[in-house]
């Protein structure tokens, strides 16, 4: 019978004493497996270590060092961010009973709801303090009952539009020629104009003022054209006032122009999906100690 031991039986094999080869094969495996450089201590390991509620395993958070919370938690503090948020912007370009065409095509496209559904006011203090929170590695907010974060789901009931269909991408920057072109081809804008604008904003961008001065006077009265030129001009109005508002509080990028290019797509682009990951994207941006205001969709938050 075996010998026991105080796990159960043992085997024979495996209480073998190895021999002098095995010995020297160790050895030599020893010798050849490269060791990991040893990096001094550092601030951030130091955090991880200590927080009550930190990752167990310190490489998950690899950003960390950079984080706001990490430098809070050394004794250093940040303001509390500017929230760049132009809800307010859209109700500067209403849809009345005379731009009832315009409105049936914007209502086509899926994208009606972020018109009412916008936040005017937010509280500084909480999205402040949910950027502390906010961990880019794992995109979710580490709170100490655990974890959460902001999901198509959400996106569906908060915004009612499209979360799923064609993925929104630009494969390279817009130049300010190209944006020239597309106001001219897409906005019936002339050259002219369109130049005097970008280099007005010095980049291929337009002014959200320049847009309402040229486009919210067109009714159902007008032509054909100049009522898909409207449509448009408000369609990137009320993205860029939504789902992509930047930190500029006055301009927005022509390259989402080309979205709206065949009006009857429109609905057919995953635009929740679009504005999660750029809402993810500035949350991520907003954890970096010297970053001083958040931008983004803030309705989710």
């Amino acid at each position: 019978m075996p010998p026991r031991t105080r796990g159960g039986y043992t085997s024979i094999a495996s209480r073998r004493q190895p021999t002098g080869s095995e010995r020297r094969r160790r050895v030599q495996l020893r010798e050849v497996e490269p060791e990991h450089p040893r990096h001094d201590r550092d601030e951030t390991e130091e955090v991880l270590e200590v927080a009550l509620g930190g990752p167990i395993d310190r490489c998950i958070l690899r950003s960390f060092h950079k984080h706001v919370a990490a430098k809070i938690w050394l004794g250093e503090d940040r303001a509390l961010l500017k929230l760049v948020n132009h809800g307010a912007k859209l109700q500067l370009w209403e849809l009345d009973v005379e731009r009832s065409r315009i409105y049936e095509t914007v209502q086509r496209s899926g994208l009606t709801p972020l018109i009412s559904c916008s936040h005017r006011v937010a509280s500084r203090p909480m999205l402040s303090a949910f950027c502390e929170r906010w961990q880019p590695e794992t995109t979710t907010f580490h709170l100490p009952f655990g974890e959460m974060t902001i999901t198509l789901d959400d996106v569906a009931s908060i915004l009612h539009i499209p979360i799923t269909g064609s993925m929104i991408s630009f494969s390279q920057p817009l130049r300010v020629d190209d944006a020239n072109a597309l106001l001219v081809e897409l906005l019936g804008t002339t050259d002219v104009e369109a130049s005097r604008e970008t280099e007005q904003c010095r980049s291929p961008s337009v002014r959200l003022q320049w847009l309402r001065e040229n486009f919210s006077t067109i009714m159902d009265v007008s032509s054909d054209d100049d009522i898909e030129f409207a449509t448009r001009a408000f369609l990137l109005h009320l993205v860029c006032c939504t789902l992509f508002a930047d930190k500029s509080a006055t301009s927005v990028g022509v390259v989402y122009l080309e979205l709206f290019r065949d009006l009857s797509m429109v609905g057919s682009y995953a635009w929740g999906a679009a504005c999660l990951a750029f809402m993810y994207r500035q949350l991520t941006t907003a954890t970096r100690f010297e970053v001083r205001q958040l931008v983004g969709y803030l309705t989710l938050l």
